[in-house]
């Protein structure tokens, strides 16, 4: 009797992502999907890489990631001409914003950060953003500028600088835990277009290549997120117990995600999950443009406003 061949259940597709900052609430639904066996029941395998000091849409770019998480760098390098395409929302509004100290008494608007230090994280996007902002309130935008990363957040503590930028569901949420007593500027209020402040992005080269991983990947992933929203006390002590090292402040992650949550950053008010919002792409695109702050591959400030549709994708998402 000649027996079968042995049926093997096919190989799971391998995925990686990666990460734009040490694993935060942002990145929950990954975290939450992975341990929860979303992504294995997608049959994918899908490997949360280490964050680095290499931007997550380089490595994209270069093909050295399937996905990543990114900000706003994202359309700086799409318009130098990487290879990236965004293809999730993270967040539906704006997360951050300028914080200084309740104490001063000598700020009670953006132009008064005229002339003061600022403690800075390097790029040229915060310099053209609160330049714009106090113009917007009548300044001139002169502000002395220090770069010192997230050593900012105890200068600003301290009184070493005057102000900063922070995102309001983390390092506001950590803030208000610890007793700092701050007051902010609200991007939106000043002219700067609402936005999805953290993506997930692909390269047109990985969606071309593999369609179906991609969207089962984005399937998974928006799962992740919607049970995240839906039990934030679990994923959140999923979250900590996969990166025990990198978060030792149990109370700040649950209540940062349940910043996340209450405040329809993860779902929108009308139920948007992972949808990006075309006309959102298209403002702070133009924003950007406008502000000088795209620039080509040689570094010269673009010319011709980009067609920012060609951004982003949301063909890839579960359709309803």
């Amino acid at each position: 009797m000649v027996l079968a061949a042995p049926v093997h259940a096919q190989e799971a597709k391998k995925v990686t992502v990666a990460l734009d900052w040490t694993p935060n609430t942002n990145h929950i639904g990954l975290y939450v999907a992975r341990e929860k066996g979303f992504y294995k029941e997608a049959g994918l395998d899908v490997e949360i890489l280490p964050y680095s000091d290499t931007a997550a849409g380089t490595l994209v770019s270069n093909r050295l990631a399937d996905f990543g998480v990114a900000g706003v760098g994202f359309y700086t390098q799409h318009a130098a001409g990487a290879d990236l395409r965004a293809v999730y929302a993270v967040v539906q509004h704006e997360t951050g914003r300028v914080v200084f100290n309740a104490d001063r008494a000598d700020i009670k608007s953006p132009r008064d950060l005229d002339g003061k230090t600022y403690g800075g994280f390097g790029s040229a996007w915060e310099t053209a953003l609160i330049g714009s902002i106090i113009r917007h309130d009548g300044g001139k935008g002169d502000i002395k500028t220090v770069t010192l990363g997230t050593s900012a957040y105890e200068a600003l503590a301290n009184g070493s600088v005057d102000f900063t930028l922070e995102v309001v569901t983390w390092e506001g949420v950590k803030a208000q835990l610890i007793g700092e007593k701050q007051k902010a500027f609200k991007y939106a209020d000043y002219g700067v277009p609402d936005q999805h402040t953290t993506l997930l992005v692909s390269s047109d080269a990985y969606l071309k290549q593999s369609p179906d991983a991609a969207r089962a990947f984005l399937a998974a992933t928006q799962k992740g997120y919607a049970y995240a929203g839906d039990h934030p006390d679990e994923a959140a002590d999923l979250l900590i117990a996969a990166n025990p090292d990198a978060l030792t402040d149990k109370d700040l992650v649950h209540a940062s995600l349940k910043a996340l949550v209450d405040g329809h950053y993860l779902r929108g008010e009308d139920g948007a999950i992972g949808t990006i919002d075309p006309a959102k792409n298209a403002s702070i695109g133009e924003y950007l443009f406008a502000n000088g702050i795209l620039k080509d591959g040689n570094g010269a400030a673009l010319t011709t406003k980009p067609d920012f549709a060609s951004y982003i994708s949301n063909d890839y998402l579960p359709k309803d």
